[in-house]
């Protein structure tokens, strides 16, 4: 990468605070790992199985988000999902997107 390209991709990152990048570390710090695992069910799905079952969906990350935050009931069985309401918006969608990829 170039250096002004480099140098520009800093400024950016650093006068835009409310981009959040996902990643399995936000995940953790965020609790989900407590229940989730990327290939293999804990208490609930697996993130595959996760992004499987809204591969086809167009609002798969605003529903994802939106259950992040304030949790759900009979989408895998019996036991709920928990809100999260420490999770801010922005954390929802970004780790929502991130879920999405773990196909």
């Amino acid at each position: 990468m170039k250096p002004s390209a480099r140098l520009a991709l800093s400024i950016a990152l650093a006068i835009s605070p409310a981009i959040t990048f996902a990643s399995q570390g936000l995940a953790q710090q965020k609790n989900c790992m407590a229940c989730h695992a990327a290939a293999t069910r804990v208490v609930g799905p697996s993130f595959k199985e996760i992004a499987a079952k809204y591969a086809t969906s167009d609002d798969a990350a605003a529903g994802l988000s939106e259950r992040i935050i304030k949790g759900s009931t009979g989408r895998w069985g019996v036991m709920p999902m928990p809100a999260n309401p420490q999770v801010t918006p922005d954390e929802a969608k970004a780790l929502a997107a991130w879920i999405l990829q773990q196909k």
